[in-house]
């Protein structure tokens, strides 16, 4: 059978350092260096290799190995079972919202790196009643100075005893307040923030740019977005690990309490923390993978990059705790009393400890670089996901070039315009709410229905075999008992323990709003199960004509007079002349002179 002509990565190592890239994000320093800590330092280090091992590798080799053997993408590679296409679909829904979100926070990395172009930054300045006792400030001050200072201060304005009792720094109030404006709560929207408006349009515009040519071009911008992020993580580490406090933060991050590992809610986080950070369910392993040559060892790769993702959060910890060690030092406070997650960490903690630091300013530039490539680096992959499932679905709509731009202008514009709420003044309450509601159970059972539609149903003696057409073994027990068993189970246990943990919301139309991102996420996978199903189910479970040539196509490997190639008559593996392989010819199989055979 004839195939379209598909684009390939140009250098195996574009592709390891596209999905380093993408699952080395901005959750490695914002959320694994505070997990660890908060469950019992280096003991949570426990669970959470356990976890690597036993969901993380496991599933990231699943989806990789999935995706470089289909070659389309997480939409049409359902050939294998048309039935559970609604796999699909729920995992680019999924992708497609995170993405909107996410561009937002690279926005606000953009806004923080403009405005470190200055020598005095703008939020060590405070011009608010809030921050004017911040600190030491107002320690030994006397009831009379305080009055004083109702109406006679630096800022030159009145102010009441409720303002400058919130002792605010001046960190939070530039982020809360001259960034955000935020509001109270998510039912007050409040008005857009044009500000963030243009730099989240800028960050778009660089996406654009990047993936204008798909993987040709992505694949030569990760040379850099992958990896210069660890030379700037490295250069602040040095010059963090020199300040007062540092190694009272390290130890506070890594002394363990084993008392912890008795608590589930510890184990659950690590498990949780694994799957999201290695970016699974979402579309992006299969999409990239797609790209890859037929005969890549992706067991291999499947290993090194959850290692090097997990390594990466670990080594980012320092780097944080360096930091909240030198801010409890300066306020005289312990560590605890200033760690934090989230968006807090990077806009609020850092910034002010950047601020204390000599040459302030070029820190700050260092950092907030370091945060910009980073979430770079991981849309560039999860925007062209997006845009890969579209054109390998409609791949005669989007056949020429200037199609194909197209639809990646609009895919990044529609983006764009639904992420406009979140620049709002309470865009932040919403994108908690969204993050909360697309990073839990749609992902998970996303997961655990690929598991079923694939290893159960299509079946792991088949799968198996797929893979060994692509690198000539079949996968190790190790694969066989945590993709047939562990992994399952574990997804499971995870989505039940969620459910356990569900506290009732407040207000109640919040949950209602919660409830209702979560059922959008994954009804694609029952709507699609009755819609392919609907005339005759077991028909539409057998995979494609297009999935069973795949292992008889490429299995004929011609690289050398004798190599390993599949025979497509008994599916077993052969050594075969360069005669024999002419006589294949003559049948209509692939030569070294036929362009599948040239590409793989």
């Amino acid at each position: 059978m004839a195939e379209e002509t598909r684009d390939v990565w140009g250098h195996q190592i574009q592709f390891v350092l596209t999905l380093i890239g993408y699952a080395v994000g901005l959750g490695n320093i914002w959320r694994f260096p505070y997990l660890c800590f908060d469950n019992g330092g280096g003991a949570f280090l426990i669970p959470y290799v356990l976890c690597l091992v036993l969901l993380g590798i496991p599933m990231f080799a699943f989806e990789c190995a999935f995706g470089q053997f289909g070659a389309k993408g997480p939409l049409s590679i359902w050939s294998i079972n048309p039935l559970f296409k609604g796999i699909g679909a729920a995992s680019i829904v999924g992708a497609f919202m995170v993405s909107i979100y996410y561009n937002v926070v690279i926005a606000l990395g953009i806004r923080f790196l403009i405005a470190s172009f200055t020598s005095n930054l703008p939020w060590l300045d405070c011009h608010s009643c809030e921050c004017l006792l911040y600190g030491d400030k107002g320690k030994n001050m006397t009831g009379e100075e305080m009055d004083n200072l109702l109406f006679n201060n630096s800022l030159g304005v009145n102010c009441t005893y409720q303002q400058l009792d919130s002792r605010q720094s001046p960190s939070q109030i530039y982020y809360y307040q001259d960034i955000l404006s935020i509001s109270e709560s998510l039912a007050d929207i409040g008005s857009i923030r044009w500000e963030l408006v243009g730099c989240n349009l800028l960050a778009y515009i660089v996406i654009f740019l990047v993936l204008v040519k798909g993987i040709a071009s992505l694949g030569k911008i990760v040379y850099f977005t992958a990896t210069f992020p660890y030379i700037l993580l490295t250069v602040l580490l040095v010059r963090v690990a020199l300040l007062d406090g540092a190694a009272e933060g390290v130890k506070f991050y890594i002394t363990p309490d084993f008392d912890k590992l008795k608590n589930g809610k510890v184990w659950s986080d690590a498990a949780t923390q694994i799957f999201f950070s290695i970016s699974a369910c979402m579309g992006g392993l299969i999409c990239m993978s797609s790209y890859n040559q037929f005969n890549n060892n992706i067991i291999r790769d499947s290993l090194i990059i959850p290692i090097i993702n997990c390594l990466t959060s670990f080594y980012a910890g320092f780097v944080v705790f360096c930091t909240l060690g030198y801010m409890a030092h300066l306020k005289n406070t312990g560590v605890r009393a200033v760690a934090t997650q989230g968006p807090g960490l990077i806009f609020v903690v850092y910034p002010e400890a950047i601020g204390a630091m000599p040459a302030s300013t070029v820190w700050s530039i260092l950092f907030f670089a370091t945060i910009c490539i980073l979430g770079f680096s991981t849309q560039f992959s999860n925007a062209e996901t997006l845009m890969t499932a579209v054109q390998d679905e409609f791949p005669a709509v989007f056949k020429g070039r200037l199609r194909q731009i197209g639809l990646r202008m609009c895919i990044l514009l529609s983006s764009f315009i639904l992420g406009l709420p979140i620049c709002a003044q309470g865009g932040m309450h919403l994108l908690d709410l969204v993050d909360s509601a697309v990073l839990g159970f749609p992902i998970l059972m996303v997961g655990l229905f690929e598991y079923i539609a694939i290893i159960y149903i299509y079946g792991y003696n088949k799968f198996a075999d797929d893979i060994q057409t692509m690198v000539g073994f079949k996968p190790f027990l190790f694969f066989k008992a945590t993709w047939c068993v562990i992994s399952p189970a574990l997804l499971l246990g995870l989505i039940v323990f969620k459910a356990y943990e569900m506290k009732d919301f407040d207000p109640a139309w919040k949950g209602l709003l919660y409830y209702l991102i979560v059922i959008f996420n994954v009804m694609w996978i029952p709507l699609g199960y009755f819609y392919y199903g609907r005339h005759a189910m077991k028909e539409a479970m057998a995979p494609k004509p297009y999935w069973r040539q795949r292992r008889q196509q490429q299995g004929q490997q011609v690289t050398t007079p004798g190599v390993v190639s599949l025979d497509p008559q008994n599916n077993a593996w052969e050594m075969q002349t360069k005669k024999e392989l002419e006589a294949h010819d003559n049948r209509g199989f692939l030569t070294p002179h036929n362009d599948m055979a040239t590409r793989f």
